[in-house]
């Protein structure tokens, strides 16, 4: 049996990095100096605990320190060895996270908690292509390749409509919808047809700044609206709306917000629909994954309720096949908004991909999407529970989280403040990236961050969050 070295380390108390931290550093040196060779053992946590006089726990941290960083690896009934192969001495220009371009760097990283994407990997891409083909096999094929409808093909429109009325509890016709190249086209579409000069659009905070982006090239000026465990603050709202501001819409995610993926409650939902009837304003609603839902079946919208006088409701099919097939929609029920909707579509891109419409209205029709749907469903509802485990592991003294019944994405709150950007640039340096508070809220209010799952393998989500819990 390998003979483990003896670990000569002095411990300052009185420093400002953490114990862990300092054995950690140690045995980062001795490594680096040569001392310890690739494939030398490391003495057993509970040996280095005695020979440091040490808490165990102190020196689990800076294992897990040196194993998430790669000095170390773990063998299964062997023990810790020193890595054959070792991060700061990789020479091989594709071990690096920036590849340096003429004009700028791009990162790459290994593991990113991105905002909610879907597996491309389980997408039907070999039934969508059956499809495609199929297409132009057909005898009328050519009459798809003249100019469309720019609200998008008419069969799909109606198909899109049927699942809507029959699967969300809405009352809506093929008029009253617009096929567009995903939802941030749709978010575009209803900023610019729906805002006024000098008006307002009221704001989740935290919210999704994309849709923000959207609404201020309009010359729009956004007021941020709180959110609780129960949705957006409504007593925000009132007081925005008796501030004698004119409030022009609210845009809002109340499905499963985001990125906090609460749900806005009824009687908030009942509250936000009178207020939008007296007051005037359009609820702008973005119901961005509604398909994946784990308990009985996901909340209907706010535009399902009949008497809501003025919505736009936005979604997409992105999230459904996979995020490269740009489909989304808008509807509503101002016919006279829809009609500027397709007068603008038709400035910026002529029509829709009306192949790939037709090819997903067959997937529809034959039942593919409908399969699909249900698998993607199981294999998310693992995953989620997957990840669920990890922050119970690694994260249940640090922070806290509620389990969501649906979505790709949790929403994970430290107990203590946190510079966000500081123990992102530690994570950069480690490959793996997230998404800072900065990038959806107003201000530094907000301490919470949102944690994906559904793009990455179960090994680098226990890899990300092992990380991250290290630096809280």
């Amino acid at each position: 049996m390998l003979r483990p070295w003896k670990l000569e380390i002095q411990l300052d108390y009185t420093a400002e990095k953490a114990i862990y931290l300092q054995i950690a550093d140690a045995i980062i040196a001795d490594i680096q100096s040569g001392r310890v060779k690739g494939g030398t053992a490391l003495p057993g946590s509970r040996a280095l605990a005695q020979e440091l006089k040490v808490n165990r726990n102190t020196i689990v941290e800076a294992l897990n320190v040196l194993l998430t960083e790669e000095w170390l690896v773990s063998k299964e009934r062997k023990g810790t060895f020193v890595a054959d192969t070792l991060p700061s001495l990789v020479k091989d220009p594709a071990s690096n996270f920036s590849v340096t371009t003429k004009d700028k760097t791009l990162n790459v990283f290994r593991i990113n908690f991105d905002d909610g994407h879907p597996d491309s990997k389980i997408a039907p891409v070999a039934e969508l292509a059956r499809a495609y083909r199929q297409i132009f096999n057909r005898k009328a094929r050519w009459q798809m390749m003249g100019y469309s409808s720019e609200l998008g093909d008419i069969e799909f429109r109606k198909s899109v409509v049927q699942m809507l009325n029959h699967q969300r509890g809405m009352q809506v016709d093929e008029h009253s919808i617009c096929i567009t190249r995903g939802s941030q086209m749709a978010m575009y579409l209803t900023a610019h047809c729906l805002q006024e000069k000098n008006k307002y659009i009221l704001v989740e905070n935290p919210g999704y700044k994309p849709a923000w982006k959207a609404f201020e090239q309009t010359g729009a000026r956004l007021l941020p609206v709180r959110v609780d465990q129960d949705g957006l603050v409504i007593e925000d709202v009132v007081a925005h709306l008796k501030s004698g501001k004119k409030i022009n819409a609210i845009y809002t995610t109340p499905h499963r917000q985001y990125p906090t993926t609460v749900t806005l409650s009824l009687q908030r939902r009942l509250e936000l629909i009178r207020l939008s009837n007296v007051y005037g304003f359009t609820i702008i609603e973005d119901d961005y994954d509604n398909e994946f839902h784990f308990g009985y079946r996901p909340v209907f919208p706010l535009s399902s309720f009949t008497e809501l006088k003025h919505y736009v409701y936005i979604g997409t099919m992105s999230k459904v096949v996979a995020p490269a097939l740009r489909i989304g929609y808008l509807v509503s029920n101002d016919t006279t908004l829809i009609d500027r909707v397709g007068s603008l579509r038709k400035i910026i891109d002529v029509q829709g991909d009306v192949i790939m419409e037709q090819a997903v209205l067959q997937l529809i029709k034959d039942g593919t999407i409908k399969r699909h749907l249900r698998k993607a469903t199981h294999y998310y509802k693992s995953k989620r529970d997957f990840m669920a485990e990890l922050l119970k592991k690694y994260l249940s003294e640090k922070a806290d989280y509620t389990i969501p019944d649906g979505g790709l994405a949790f929403w994970v709150v430290p107990r203590m403040k946190v510079n966000w950007e500081q123990v992102s640039a530690q994570l950069q340096t480690k490959g793996i990236k997230i998404i800072t508070p900065d990038d959806y809220s107003f201000d530094s209010s907000v301490n919470g961050i949102r944690l994906s799952y559904g793009s990455l393998s179960e090994e680098d989500l226990e890899r990300g969050v092992q990380t991250l819990a290290l630096l809280l």
